[in-house]
């Protein structure tokens, strides 16, 4: 338990030294703050961009609290993934490279505790920032609108905070297969596409991580059902991912 702790604390102090924690709570803070305010004036920003603005707005229903809910769960999913590729795709990739990863394993570290140590520091970083982006978002949309269901909220950013472990997941067993970050990246991508693909075939989606999302917006609307089964996968896919780069890494010479 004790190598643990060494092998987090020299994740952790390297999430801040290469502006990850900095650069992940900045990009989803920006975007908790935002989506409110577009939810809220961007039917007006439409009105005065478009010579028809006006009719078009007409049509338009007045903005809601739910429309800055929609808004938060689109932009935090789309920039989540995005910023969990980029941030995790070097992680073992880079330190192979470098020859690192050899250093630090040769002392008495289990490869396990070596994974499992970025997974929580990438784990700690992710959430560090969907809280930002959570409280923020829960901040303006009370002001502008209407306060939210403190508990549905947390769910909420609960499951999407599990959406994005998701990809981080499986970039880190990406990051495992590679030396080069450009490769480990590129299979990530190829995961995101595959998922993306297999969430919109019919009762086969239901059960993707995609469907996290859906869920996450329909407990603060209170008008969703539940999606156990897609955060059963979403749990396995995770477990999975993790197994799978330990094994590789394993057998893998440094």
């Amino acid at each position: 338990m004790r190598i643990f702790w060494v092998a987090l604390r020299k994740e952790l102090i390297e999430q801040w030294r290469s502006y990850r924690l900095v650069v992940v709570g900045a990009v989803l803070l920006d975007f908790g703050l935002a989506s409110p305010l577009l939810a809220k004036y961007g039917p007006e920003v439409i009105r005065q961009a478009l010579p028809e603005g006006e009719e078009i707005l007409k049509l338009i229903p007045s903005p809601t609290a739910a429309d800055a809910v929609a808004q938060y769960l689109k932009n935090i999913s789309q920039f989540g993934i995005l910023l969990a590729v980029l941030m995790t795709m070097g992680s073992v990739a880079q330190e192979k490279d470098k020859g690192t990863a050899a250093l630090m394993l040769a002392k008495p570290m289990p490869r396990g505790v070596f994974l499992a140590a970025k997974m929580v520091a990438l784990g700690l970083t992710f959430a560090i920032g969907i809280f930002l982006a959570g409280a923020a978002c829960y901040y303006y949309t009370m002001l502008i609108f209407e306060a939210l269901s403190l508990p549905a909220w947390l769910a909420l950013n609960g499951l999407l905070l599990l959406f994005i472990l998701v990809y981080v997941a499986l970039t880190l067993l990406c990051s495992t297969l590679s030396q080069s970050q450009v490769v480990s990246g590129a299979l990530a991508f190829g995961f995101l596409v595959v998922l993306s693909a297999l969430g919109a075939v019919p009762r086969l989606g239901e059960t993707m991580p995609g469907r996290l999302t859906t869920w996450a917006g329909g407990l603060v609307a209170g008008n969703g059902g539940s999606a156990w089964p897609a955060l059963a996968v979403s749990v396995g896919l995770i477990l999975v991912a993790l197994l799978v780069a330990w094994l590789i890494l394993e057998r893998q010479e440094l």
